[in-house]
């Protein structure tokens, strides 16, 4: 870690709030690049979730995977470029697994690995679905970009294929399905998140970095492993930004042993009745507001047995 960095994840435990400012601002402020921001965040969101762990031994915190896999394109003979219906017999090659990249959240480690140019070869990722398999098995939520439709079931597919039994099971957050349902950004991609939240974005890459990685070249290999740890540090920061809005997120809250309110969306019991209600039908509900930014709302209705027996519900017709 660099002096600079040093500095500034100093500058983030005393000030939580830096954190969360937007990465340009921070390194204008601070006279460092957006990178050295999004390395000091990591360490200092490590160092207080620590500290909120100390404060709240009691509290179960749950294992928190984010991961992300990079795969073998499909290579196949066809007749033309435009709407091609390309049947089994024309696959020369199909797709494989060619890299996987995991990082526990708040965690400073970044976890990978990729397949070997022999490995290639043979189109064999066994070894390297193996290992995923283990880290999923550890977690009790895994979040991925697009998860739930590629990586989650992409990683099934070829546990299958060599006949590994499925992981223990976790709960799934989808950061796509959250900026769908949430947002209406021009585009939902990781990318275009990452320039939104003033994030430095994706490394760039070109296809021929898949085609190198298909010929067994161990420089693109290496870079294309590259490429998809830096997409698990930039997952993890979009996922922290759009957290607070997430609706019906994984409820952390069943993780603890129900002797103190926790926020459903990260798990802090540094709430505050802030007020407000939220209304239902038939029910009022007192909201709590965390310092992560979700609002949440209490499980049973204050509103008292005399008061209900009077609360109409309106009926279409």
């Amino acid at each position: 870690m660099s002096k600079k960095v040093e500095y500034l994840v100093g500058k983030m435990v005393s000030k939580p709030y830096i954190i969360e400012m937007g990465a340009g601002k921070v390194s204008r402020w601070f006279d460092c690049s957006r990178v050295d921001v999004i390395e000091a965040r990591m360490k200092a969101r490590s160092i207080l979730a620590q500290h909120e762990v100390d404060d709240d031994h009691h509290v179960k915190v749950p294992n928190i995977l984010l991961f992300d896999i990079e795969t073998a394109p499909i290579a196949s003979y066809t007749w033309g470029l435009w709407k091609q219906n390309v049947s089994l017999d024309q696959i020369i090659s199909n797709w494989f697994m060619l890299t996987w990249s995991a990082k526990w959240l708040y965690s400073v480690d970044v976890m990978s690995d990729k397949i070997t140019p022999e490995e290639v070869a043979e189109e064999n990722d066994k070894r390297i679905v193996e290992s995923l398999l283990r880290l999923l098995d550890k977690a009790d939520i895994v979040i991925a970009h697009n998860g739930i439709s590629f990586d989650v079931v992409k990683v099934n597919a070829r546990a299958i294929r060599w006949g590994f039994n499925p992981p223990s099971p976790y709960q799934q957050v989808d950061t796509l399905q959250i900026a769908r349902k949430q947002f209406g950004f021009s585009s939902n991609k990781l990318e275009a998140l990452a320039r939104v939240f003033e994030i430095p974005g994706k490394l760039g890459t070109e296809f021929k970095l898949w085609t190198g990685c298909m010929k067994g070249n161990q420089e693109s290999l290496d870079k294309m492993e590259e490429y998809n740890k830096h997409d698990v540090v930039v997952l993890e920061e979009v996922y922290l930004k759009l957290r607070p809005w997430a609706k019906g997120h994984v409820n952390l809250g069943l993780y603890g042993d129900g002797n103190k309110m926790i926020c459903p969306n990260c798990g802090s019991s540094h709430l505050h009745e802030d007020g407000n209600y939220y209304y239902t039908p038939a029910g009022r509900y007192k909201t709590y507001s965390c310092k992560c930014g979700a609002v949440s709302r209490s499980r049973n209705s204050d509103v008292k047995p005399d008061e209900r027996k009077n609360i109409l519900i309106s009926v279409a017709r």
